[in-house]
């Protein structure tokens, strides 16, 4: 049995979720998502609680079965709570802004780089150097995010680009450091 499949998911006050066989609908205070699930998988409302079972220990069955609970546990925290990702921008002339609700940024281009917001993605930008990319998909941040620092990953020799807040950075030694 699936540790992670058979924990029942326990829907806050606040936040509703519809079941439509295969199809769950989460609607919250920070927006609404909706997302089909494999026909093998059985979904079901308990009282406060959203339970997931699987109809027989095939291969296809149990790997669906953590996978789907989870997703399921992403959609009902990310409209009760709502997700959010921090980038920070290292570089010498390096710096964002908001303009109106895309993002603006210069990283050493000859142009600024504009990044519209997808639906339901809002940015923020504390200081010219962080950007908080937040929403209530998980997953939907997560690439937003991606595609943010995909402009300048994070480079060995100074160290400059966009990072993920925490995420360390390999640094290498430069030819002048090599030596015979």
């Amino acid at each position: 049995m699936s540790r992670i499949g058979k924990q029942p998911i326990t829907v806050p006050a606040g936040v509703d979720v519809a079941i439509d066989g295969n199809t769950v609908t989460v609607k919250g205070p920070k927006g609404e998502l909706t997302r089909s699930f494999p026909e093998i998988m059985i979904i079901k409302r308990e009282g406060d609680d959203i339970v997931v079972e699987r109809p027989d220990d095939s291969r296809e069955a149990k790997a669906y079965h953590g996978l789907v609970r989870t997703l399921i546990a992403n959609m009902v925290e990310g409209t009760s709570n709502g997700f959010s990702k921090k980038l920070q921008l290292v570089g010498v002339g390096y710096r964002a802004a908001l303009k109106g609700k895309d993002l603006e940024m210069q990283l050493g281009f000859s142009h600024p780089v504009l990044v519209q917001a997808p639906e339901n993605i809002t940015f923020e930008v504390p200081s010219q150097t962080e950007i908080i990319v937040s929403g209530p998909s998980k997953e939907q941040v997560g690439q937003v995010a991606a595609n943010i620092r995909k402009w300048r990953k994070p480079e060995p020799y100074k160290g400059k680009g966009i990072r993920y807040e925490g995420e360390h950075v390999r640094r290498k030694l430069g030819k002048a450091a090599k030596g015979d």
